[in-house]
């Protein structure tokens, strides 16, 4: 059981220093003492649940994993750790409102805690939602969480964003490495292109006005060979604007399938199916693009199990 333990916090990371940097040596020493803490501390109900969840989530059995998760918070030890582990299944599950809540309740009890914040901002990100409306529930005042949160977006890619929140980090030392990953990460972007019609003429997001132009512009690239960068960046900025729209997320996943980032495309796609309602057109293509990525992935039982749901005749 020890060894699991130790193994356990090894994968929780509970035992980092995410804004520091420390040895292996010490980090050894931290988990060991952690691990005799836990052992100490720990029931063998909750130890059983714990990892009963764990494995149970490893399946994705997402519903026993949470209902063993559950138990383990009713014993009491822990909470921080057991609320993480719930927000993470609970995003997984694609239940973004209960996510959310147990990512807030982890970092309320320990708001230093790098993975804390990056569960948070994943499931704000999933969400399409803005981190202001979080504020409130979290110690928003502390900065090493506020420098958490800005690396995690940076690692979700959200770069303007994570800028915009460290810049609110006044006092804090060590964080000069992270702004100039950042600011270098900005200055590679491209520029936003927006096409008129069904051409590639620059412009500007301004141009775009309404959900119908978007989704125009967009049906005439999906038209147009080797233009799936075009339909990326035109649907980014739709979903900045419209961030409910099936197509948009169709239009994305689409596009990530064909700069061969298909674990991307993946999510995308079943964001869209999450937001589906009666258009079986527009499912058949997602069901399509699916089963291309699980393809590409080399995972044909996925693949076949999406080209069984295209119905015909539409």
């Amino acid at each position: 059981m020890r060894t699991k333990i130790l193994m356990l916090l090894i994968c929780l990371g509970i035992y980092l220093i995410p804004m520091g940097v420390c040895s292996q040596e010490d980090n050894r020493v931290m988990v060991e003492e952690s691990a005799e803490v836990f052992l100490d501390e720990y029931s063998d109900d909750f130890q059983v649940s714990f990892f009963e969840a764990l494995k149970q989530k490893g399946i994705q059995n997402y519903d026993k994993a949470i209902n063993a998760l559950l138990k383990c918070k009713e014993m009491g030890p822990e909470k921080d750790v057991v609320a993480y582990e719930l927000a993470k299944t609970y995003l997984l599950d694609k239940q973004y409102i209960n996510a959310q809540q147990f990512a807030e309740e982890a970092i309320a009890e320990d708001p230093e805690n790098y993975w804390y914040a990056h569960i948070l901002a994943k499931t704000m990100d999933a969400q399409n939602s803005s981190i202001e409306l979080v504020k409130e529930h979290i110690p928003w005042k502390n900065d090493t969480l506020k420098a958490n949160i800005a690396k995690a977006y940076f690692e979700l890619g959200k770069y303007r964003l994570a800028k915009s929140i460290l810049e609110e980090v006044k006092n804090m030392e060590g964080l000069d490495y992270l702004k100039s990953r950042i600011n270098d990460s900005i200055n590679k972007e491209p520029e936003k292109i927006v096409v008129k019609s069904y051409t590639t003429e620059v412009g500007t997001s301004s141009e775009v006005k309404s959900l119908m132009e978007y989704k125009n512009r967009l049906k005439g690239l999906i038209s147009i060979e080797n233009s799936a960068t075009l339909i990326l960046q035109v649907s980014e900025d739709a979903l900045e604007n419209y961030p409910s729209q099936p197509y948009f997320y169709y239009a994305n996943g689409y596009a990530l399938n064909r700069t061969r980032k298909n674990r991307q495309a993946i999510e995308s796609l079943e964001t869209a199916l999450d937001y589906l309602i009666g258009d079986i057109s527009l499912g058949n293509k997602i069901y399509k693009e699916l089963a291309d990525a699980y393809n590409a992935l080399n995972n044909p039982t996925k693949a076949n199990m999406y080209l069984r749901k295209i119905k015909p005749g539409f």
